[in-house]
C-alpha cells in the first residue's frame, strides 16, 4: 500500500471511531479543510509532520498511536 493511501485510511478510521467528519476534524484542528480533504483524497504525496501532529493533538492521541496501525506495515514507494 502507498503511504498516502495508508494515511488517508488511518485518518478516516480515527474519525469513524470518534464519530466525527473530516470537516469537523479540520475545524477542530485548525487545519484548512481543503488541506485535510486533499490528504484524505490522496492528492498529497507527503503531508507535513506538523499536520499529522495537529491531527493527533486534536484527537488526543500520540504520534506513536497514530502510526501504530497495520496500515503502515507494508508501505510501498
Amino acid at each position: 500500500m502507498l503511504f498516502k493511501k495508508a494515511l488517508s485510511q488511518r485518518i478516516e478510521e480515527l474519525c469513524a471511531d470518534r464519530k466525527i467528519t473530516i470537516n469537523k476534524l479540520a475545524e477542530s484542528s485548525t487545519i484548512p479543510p481543503s488541506t485535510l480533504r486533499d490528504i484524505v483524497n490522496c492528492k498529497v504525496e507527503n503531508p507535513s509532520s506538523m499536520v499529522i501532529y495537529q491531527i493527533c493533538k486534536t484527537l488526543k492521541i500520540s504520534l506513536k498511536e497514530f502510526y501504530d496501525s497495520k496500515l503502515f506495515e507494508d508501505i510501498d514507494d
